[in-house]
């Protein structure tokens, strides 16, 4: 009945957006159209609409059901609420709008009808009028419509229809489709081509962003080179890279063929008390190692510093990529489950089947070897060097939280920005492949940044305080990395993203050498849009989402002045410079050793270079560094982990941000990873805007009889005896699965600490956010038994314990007693 009124009904309908179009193309239209109430971008088409449809409203919006329009261009699906306003035209174009999702983030399409469910794709037949349209998301967010009876079922069908077929990629070049929707038509073209990117922010894109980072470490021993501008040294790495003074480009040339893909020790990062943080991929071994090659490797692998290295191996205890996209694949369809399948996890085994994702154990994996190299560069006078197979995935994480918790400028959002600019973007990561834009690789795909998003997420959770950028900046920045638009993300180095952006190759000849060329096979067109950054966030939100990006923080007092930029400020603690000058030492799974393959030119019998004699001395002698980091377990507690001012004086602002990682303070991301869980497993048709879900109605009888105990409690013991607190004693809960040792809910926080944060009941129904008060309707904790804490595996899916910002007795790592400092695997080559 409904099949010879589709075409008809879809031709009507386009009509007047092919008009609207026409006269866009033709100029006479400036920047943005008013096409039945949706503001559309240049050259948008509305392909088809519904009227009276509701869009199910999440916490942070508000809850409820929002009746309006829904609209589907061959860019996004938009809904347009009822009484919104009358859109300005002269406004700057915004590519979605706090209703709206890209056809490109969407994965699946899932139709409810009466008492079935459907998957619809582009080939399937629908042989019901679906009630409810539920859009899953790639950004895990899960958006439902709920048709009214109304709507005309022309309509629902069309609309079902036309989101299946156009979202799904048909081919791997459907993504340069995509980004021609949204941005290729001439008035965008000229929009982008003059936005002004933010000065408040370094870009690394050239050598005075290099040199303006120097400056702002004090790192005066190290200098830009241009050795790689025309990426003939390295392909992966930026145009500069930072490199001691002492090392001229001549010799530094000899040295990237004895590091995988080219990827030789670099500067990243100076601490305050003098310490260097360098990267760096894994040797070749299979390289003859001259006398000269050897001076320049030792001396690019020592820096500034003259005694001491620690080459931290990362490929050992942390998660390799495909173990991080397994993890997050787990989590993904435990906290979405799927409708369509009519598959969901009990929720008596959803806390066992959240510990096997090992998603949370990553996380802590991550933090833990994060929180050792900050402890290493704290000790002042020493290089610690991030060592990693191809440099391009595991030691992004590391080095970027390192920084983030021991700079305060990398905890603003312009500072995190630049972070994000010099460690990720510029290094090399592979956000391309990684994320799978064109999924056509999915062997390649694996979330590693968004790991590092939830690590940051972790210590902001445990130091809010500290941070200047909020929750609402992580979130966005989780979503904006599923959508295919930013230049950020759309390579795997900066080298494509020079390709690319100037349609340029190079070619070699001996008379003239390397020359850029114009490439007639390359991809790039000089047609194709220009693509914004991810930072331009005015493109991508209001001002009113904007603004909650930030929040305000004491302002961080200057570094004290540094003598020759190798000043230690605590000269009491710990000397490492007694070491014997040309010790190298390797950090793995907690303990320092020295291997003798460690530096391959140092272990090559049939090599130029020869051992030194020299014998290293004891750790009876030398304070040796498992004891640096030992003494940060042992002494007292360190005055940035506190949360006021105590005797001796205000806080430190460049002491590291140490996280508590036992089990009861890691958290799950719900924000994140829960927001569409209510949609996903739950669907009920509204009675009114304030009916409440049957969970929620369960967990208020549940609230309303613990209050009724505490009266009774309260009225037959009306003066019950003070207990004194004891300041070691740690609360847990009751309600502990003892299977997977994963609480429930957070437990009590002690007296003195602060408001303690609610959590919700265990389904994914919840929607209350971090920073919320309590819901009425979730369970408070309740205190329990002391905890040994002795276990690592112990997770609080909602929320933590108690503030970990004023908890003295926590420790968050221990190094063994027993440990010794090997022996020194010889001295700088002369």
């Amino acid at each position: 009945m409904l099949t010879g009124s589709k075409t008809t009904f879809k031709v009507r309908q386009m009509l007047p957006d092919i008009k609207e179009r026409m006269l866009s193309q033709s100029g006479v239209n400036a920047r943005s159209r008013d096409v039945f109430g949706l503001r559309c971008l240049p050259g948008e088409c509305v392909l088809q609409r519904a009227v009276m449809v509701r869009k199910k409203l999440t916490a942070r919006e508000g809850r409820g059901w929002l009746s309006g329009t829904l609209f589907c261009t061959h860019f996004r699906v938009a809904f347009v609420p009822q009484d919104s306003p009358k859109p300005d035209d002269n406004a700057d174009p915004v590519l979605l709008g706090d209703h709206d999702v890209a056809l490109a983030s969407i994965e699946k399409v899932v139709v409810v009808g009466p008492n079935r469910t459907k998957l619809v794709t582009p080939n399937s037949s629908l042989k019901f009028t679906p009630e409810e349209l539920v859009l899953y998301c790639r950004d895990m967010r899960v958006i439902c419509f709920l048709f009214d009876r109304l709507t005309p079922d022309a309509q629902v069908i069309e609309i079902t229809y036309t989101i299946a077929k156009t979202y799904q990629p048909l081919k791997p070049g459907s993504v340069l489709s995509f980004q021609n929707a949204a941005l290729g038509s001439v008035e965008m073209k000229q929009f982008l081509s003059n936005r002004r990117r933010d000065s408040h922010m370094n870009w690394f894109e050239s050598s005075s962003d290099w040199e303006q980072e120097l400056e702002r470490c004090g790192a005066s021993g190290w200098r830009v080179s241009s050795v790689n501008d025309r990426f003939e040294m390295s392909t992966s790495l930026p145009r500069f890279i930072v490199v001691p003074q002492k090392v001229l480009d001549t010799e530094l040339k000899k040295s990237f063929a004895h590091f995988n893909e080219g990827r030789i020790p670099r500067w990243c990062w100076r601490h305050p008390r003098g310490s260097d943080l360098l990267r760096m991929a894994s040797f070749q071994n299979n390289i003859y190692h001259e006398k000269d090659d050897i001076r320049n490797l030792e001396m690019i692998l020592f820096g500034c510093q003259s005694s001491l290295c620690v080459v931290v191996e990362l490929g050992e205890e942390l998660p390799s990529p495909a173990d991080i996209q397994l993890a997050h694949s787990r989590l993904r369809a435990l906290c979405l489950g799927d409708i369509s399948t009519s598959v969901s996890v009990p929720d008596d085994k959803w806390l066992s089947t959240l510990e096997s994702t090992h998603w949370l154990d990553y996380t802590r994996s991550c933090l833990r070897k994060a929180s050792e190299v900050a402890c290493l560069l704290r000790g002042g006078h020493l290089t610690v060097a991030l060592q990693e197979a191809e440099d391009r995935d595991m030691s992004c994480v590391v080095s970027s939280l390192v920084q983030v918790m021991c700079d305060p400028h990398c905890r603003a959002q312009q500072g995190f920005q630049s972070l994000v600019q010099k460690e990720w973007v510029m290094a090399g990561h592979r956000f391309c492949s990684r994320i799978n834009y064109h999924r056509d690789n999915d062997k390649e795909e694996a979330p590693v940044f968004l790991l590092f998003l939830d690590c940051v997420w972790q210590l902001w959770s445990q130091y809010p305080s500290r941070f200047q950028l909020t929750e609402d900046f992580l979130l966005a920045l989780h979503d904006s990395i599923h959508l295919p638009l930013f230049s950020s993300f759309l390579a795997n180095c900066q080298r494509e993203r020079c390709k690319r952006s100037q349609n340029l190759g190079q070619s070699y000849t001996p008379v003239n050498g390397w020359r850029d060329v114009l490439h007639p096979d390359s991809s790039s067109d000089p047609s194709d849009p220009p693509l914004p950054s991810v930072w331009d966030w005015a493109l991508q939100y209001s001002k009113h989402r904007r603004d909650r990006f930030t929040q305000p923080v004491p302002p961080t007092p200057p570094l004290q002045p540094l003598l020759n930029g190798n000043l230690n400020t605590n000269p009491d603690t710990h000397r490492l410079t007694d070491t014997i000058p040309g010790s190298v030492f390797l950090l793995s799974r907690g303990t320092f050793s020295c291997p003798a393959n460690l530096l391959p030119w140092r272990s090559s019998s049939s090599g130029v270079y020869k051992k030194s004699h020299r014998r290293a001395p004891s750790s009876e002698n030398v304070p040796g560094l498992e004891r640096l980091l030992k003494a940060w377990a042992l002494t007292e507690f360190p005055q940035s982990l506190t949360s006021t001012s105590g005797p001796q004086g205000p806080l430190d602002p460049y002491e590291p941000l140490l996280p508590h990682l036992m089990g009861p303070c890691m958290g799950l991301w719900r924000e994140c990873y829960l927001r569409g869980a209510l949609h996903a497993q739950a669907f009920s048709h509204p009675i009114s805007a304030n009916h409440p879900h049957p969970v929620e109605r369960l967990a208020r009888e549940v609230q309303q009889l613990k209050d009724k105990l505490e009266q009774v409690s309260t009225s037959t013991d009306p003066n019950p005896p003070a207990k004194a607190a004891d300041p070691r004693q740690t609360h847990t809960n009751l309600n502990q699965n003892t299977n997977n040792g994963t609480f429930l809910f957070p437990a009590s926080r002690p007296q003195g600490t602060g408001v303690s944060r609610a959590a919700p009941p265990p389904t994914s129904t919840n929607h209350q956010t971090s920073r919320g008060p309590p819901p009425a309707s979730a369970p408070p904790s309740r205190p329990s038994h002391k905890d040994n804490g002795g276990s690592s595996k112990h997770t609080f899916l909602f929320g933590h314990s108690s503030s970990t910002e004023a908890r003295p007795d926590q420790r968050y790592y221990t190094a063994p007693s027993n440990a010794k400092l090997p022996k020194s695997n010889g001295s700088i080559a002369s």
